[in-house]
């Protein structure tokens, strides 16, 4: 077995104050301190990210990403040598006396770091935290897409290049995985997802359809979501073939669109929710899921069909959510298409009276909106999942590779 290279940083110890302070002035989110009580279920208010589409999931044996009140996530380091290397970039990254310019440009793809968290009853138990990218987004779609040619660092074992390459053998000529994605569709309110088994089915004849489905809104190819996120890959992409001081191995691309046709910049649902813990230093735990802003899922299943256990499951919490937002999303979804169609009839229109011909017309609208209606087209991309990255002296050919394939396929998705 080969041996871990020396870390390019010294870590200091758990307990030291320098890993509990973030590396930079930048103040938490909102400037919302930590609760000082410990109602909740989970750790000082914190819940699992519902929304969390690839990694390591909350259950029985694994902690997963959480979710703060403050807005931010927290991902519990990884035992060594993965967590410490992970730490140890963001450290490097985000140091407050930073002066390389290649760095400081590298903070613009990345999640905002705000230093190490850990709950007053276990100190010892370490999470990264970070800035939620989805956050800001009513309907987030999300999707996780591992890049590179290799899955494995240089400094990995026989057994483990030999895992990896098992699952997924096209990783070397593809140079990118989808490891999972959870599409928001309209029609329904609900979201669809896919774990990492329907990445690694794809295929080179199938890829493309793969990746477009997360680009699929149930009603239209949402080919603004896809132009965008082009464009963040091509920026992406020109900051690594300017570089030659780190190489990326099992890293990962963080996908987000907003899914709804409702502005993004305001969410009421999350400043009432802030107003409240700031006034209180609590919330609830139906606070808390609310905060989550993820009530209905449904998992698709190997054949296609939809499985809907887990949304009946939350039916009654889902209920008083869709009253909510019924006054919101639904109420201003017929108010343009009642400009644009001159048809009060739609104003009524609810989600059980959606038959083929409503969704045929829905789909017209929806897809051929006036550039001042149109959908929102913002979306980000941001790089994630540290814990194989090393100092070099070369391009990350592998990356590289990976993100011009990427583009590649999005850019035959928009141009068909």
């Amino acid at each position: 077995m080969a041996t871990e290279p020396p870390s390019p940083l010294r870590l200091e110890a758990p307990g030291s104050p320098e890993m509990r302070t973030p590396p930079v002035s930048e103040p938490t989110p909102e400037g919302i301190q930590k609760p000082t009580c410990c109602r909740l279920r989970f750790l000082n208010g914190c819940v699992p990210l519902s929304h969390q589409v690839a990694g390591h999931m909350y259950g029985k044996d694994k902690v997963g990403i959480l979710q703060h009140p403050d807005g931010t996530v927290l991902k519990q380091l990884q035992p060594p040598p993965r967590g410490p290397r992970e730490l140890e970039f963001y450290n490097m990254v985000y140091a407050a006396d930073c002066t390389d310019g290649v760095l400081l440009e590298l903070r613009k793809y990345l999640p905002k770091y705000y230093g190490i968290w850990s709950p007053p009853t276990a100190p010892n138990d370490l999470y990264l935290k970070l800035e939620d990218v989805t956050h800001k987004f009513n309907k987030p779609c999300i999707m996780d897409v591992k890049i590179g040619r290799k899955s494995y660092d240089p400094f990995a074992s026989s057994e483990k290049i030999k895992q990896q390459i098992s699952k997924y053998p096209l990783m070397e000529e593809i140079g990118f995985l989808v490891l999972g994605m959870r599409v928001y569709h309209v029609h329904s309110d609900s979201y669809e997802t896919q774990n990492q088994h329907y990445g690694r089915s794809l295929t080179k004849e199938t890829l493309k359809d793969g990746v477009s489905r997360f680009f699929h809104n149930g009603f239209c190819l949402r080919k603004d979501a896809v132009s965008a996120s082009i464009q963040k890959i091509q920026n992406i992409l020109q900051w690594f073939e300017n570089q030659k001081q780190l190489n990326f191995y099992a890293s990962s691309l963080l996908f987000v669109y907003e899914g709804s046709s409702r502005p993004t910049t305001t969410k009421t649902n999350d400043r009432t929710l802030v107003e409240k813990f700031l006034s209180t230093g609590q919330l609830s735990d139906t606070d808390v899921l609310e905060y989550n802003n993820n009530f209905h899922m449904l998992n698709s299943t190997e054949n296609g069909k939809i499985d809907t256990s887990e949304g009946k499951s939350l039916s009654k919490m889902y209920a008083r959510h869709r009253k909510m937002c019924s006054k919101k999303h639904y109420s201003q979804t017929s108010l343009k298409v009642e400009n644009i169609e001159q048809d009060n009839g739609w104003k009524s229109m609810s989600q059980e009276r959606l038959n083929g011909n409503v969704l045929s017309q829905l789909e017209k609208v929806f897809c051929h909106l006036p550039t001042g209606c149109q959908e929102i087209s913002e979306a980000e991309v941001r790089m994630i999942d540290f814990a194989h990255v090393f100092p070099s002296n070369t391009v990350d050919e592998g990356y590289v590779y990976g993100l011009k394939h990427l583009i590649t396929v999005l850019q035959s998705i928009l141009d068909n």
